[in-house]
């Protein structure tokens, strides 16, 4: 079971990161305006933070998903601004504080709200 949650975790992080591949390869030092350099990189600086947005989510489902504790196919997990929401029913109030503690734990998160995530008990 830990082998197939780890290759799933490995799956959807290889998925999800895949749109920023491009990002690795936007430098181009043969541009010659100012202004087209300027607006490159402002949107860099916009496409960094959803990047590191995706990569927060990536890592604290990869982290849900490998742990035995968490039910990570049951919690639904987004960022926004390094603000992770988790939200999904679990089966227990352990389960659900081992995952608000996993995503506390990630690099790069600045808090968590899991008002979404209820208990079956």
């Amino acid at each position: 079971m830990k082998t197939t949650q780890t290759l799933t975790a490995a799956a959807i992080a290889a998925a999800l990161s895949l749109p920023f591949a491009g990002a690795a390869l936007a430098d181009t030092p043969a541009i010659d305006k100012t202004d087209t350099v300027m607006l490159a990189a402002n949107t860099m600086d916009d496409a960094g933070d959803a990047a590191s947005d995706t990569w927060i989510t990536t890592k604290v489902k990869s982290t849900l998903l490998a742990e035995d504790a968490t039910p990570g196919m049951d919690i639904e997990v987004e960022t926004k601004d390094g603000v992770v929401s988790l939200s999904g029913t679990v089966a227990t109030e352990a389960e659900k504080e081992a995952a608000i503690a996993k995503a506390k734990g990630i690099k790069g998160v600045r808090d968590v709200a899991a008002d979404g995530l209820k208990t079956a008990e």
